[in-house]
């Protein structure tokens, strides 16, 4: 372990001072290795404060370039820099302000294909990310991977901060099981953002960080820290470890939660039928066969008489036991696992299969 220099040792004076911290908690920031994914608003003071706390490796990936609607909330940009890679920008601030770190960058979109090797390389994931199908599949490299996921979101004047897979704590889809649909989705192209919001929230996420990697504290795993700027009052919602949800990972996932519907163009509608439409099949001569591809636990709590309990993680291993022949209607808690599980098929080849509109939650029973 190579010792602080006396330059060393005065920058990181403040941290040296606190016993909670001293030079053995320096040591492991300057051990440590970072990945933030996404230099943009939640990027930038993530970046910021890690690169000051001296954490020794950090990584950076992002395949965008500055663009003029990015400075009042990117800080580490400039109206010079506009047309250039964040990570190659953001790079040249943070080595100003601390050079004794190495950074390491990735310009590329981070997607099913590179996921695993990205995250395999370091020891904490930031998630700055700005989109569903990012946090999911971040979320299921964690999971794959052993590795600790904190994770930020913002909208409006709201954000949240909570850590996934922290030492066996719940997962991202503990607390969100199903990807929101389009409709529910915000739109990425309109939806508008205090400039201080990400500031505030990326701040709090390299405060998990910095106690992830110095194991300080009380983490926030299993909490959900959420910030409503506008009364700026804070509340915590407690969620716990689903058995189910928690072991989804990159090798079990529906590759559709990697896709954002939300933001693509021209989706074609998947095939459905409404709960009154499945009450007329089901009462007559020739009924379809019900496929229900939630949890074992939530099938248990309630479930359609008659119906097949197909996870949808599950769904390609086990895809024999849906038959070709003859209707099948799949459903889920609210449609978007039953649409996801529709695609599969679709892809295997099943003409046969339609999604219950609105899932349990729409069916009279």
């Amino acid at each position: 372990m190579t010792p602080f220099s006396p330059a060393e040792r005065q920058r990181y004076r403040r941290h040296l001072q606190l016993a909670e911290i001293g030079e053995a908690g320096q040591q492991r920031l300057r051990q440590a290795r970072v990945l933030v994914v996404g230099a943009c608003g939640l990027g930038c003071p993530i970046l910021q404060y890690l690169a000051a706390a001296g954490v020794g490796t950090l990584g950076l990936a992002d395949a965008d370039q500055v663009e003029l609607t990015n400075l009042p909330r990117q800080i580490l940009y400039g109206p010079n820099d506009v047309g250039q890679p964040k990570v190659e920008v953001a790079a040249r601030a943070l080595r100003r302000l601390n050079d004794l770190n190495t950074y390491e960058l990735h310009q590329i979109r981070v997607n099913p294909e590179n996921v695993r090797a990205l995250v395999a390389g370091y020891d904490v994931v930031v998630d700055g990310s700005d989109n569903f199908p990012t946090r999911y599949l971040l979320n299921d490299a964690c999971v794959s991977l052993g590795k600790p996921l904190v994770s930020g979101a913002i909208y409006k004047f709201e954000g949240q901060v909570s850590v996934f897979n922290y030492e066996g704590g719940p997962t991202y889809r503990c607390l969100f099981p199903e990807p929101p649909t389009a409709a529910e989705a915000p739109d990425c192209n309109t939806t508008g953002v205090l400039n201080v919001l990400p500031g505030l929230i990326g701040t709090v996420q390299a405060t998990e960080a910095l106690k992830v990697v110095l194991g300080l504290g009380d983490v926030l795993s299993g909490r959900l820290w959420v910030l409503d700027t506008l009364s700026f009052q804070s509340h915590t919602l407690r969620f716990k470890r689903d058995p189910e949800q928690s072991l989804i990972n990159l090798d079990t996932a529906a590759p559709a939660d990697y896709f954002d519907a939300s933001c693509a163009p021209g989706v074609a509608p998947t095939p459905s039928l409404s709960a009154e439409e499945l009450q007329q099949q089901l009462a007559s001569a020739a009924p379809p066969m019900l496929l229900d591809v939630r949890g074992r636990l939530e099938y248990q709590r309630r479930h359609l008489p008659g119906a097949l309990l197909l996870p949808l993680p599950e769904l390609t291993a086990r895809v024999a036991e849906v038959p070709r022949t003859r209707p099948v209607v799949v459903y889920c808690q609210s449609g978007v696992r039953s649409a996801q599980a529709v695609a599969q098929l679709q892809s295997l080849g099943y003409d046969n299969v339609l999604t219950l509109t609105g899932g349990l939650e729409d069916y009279a029973s």
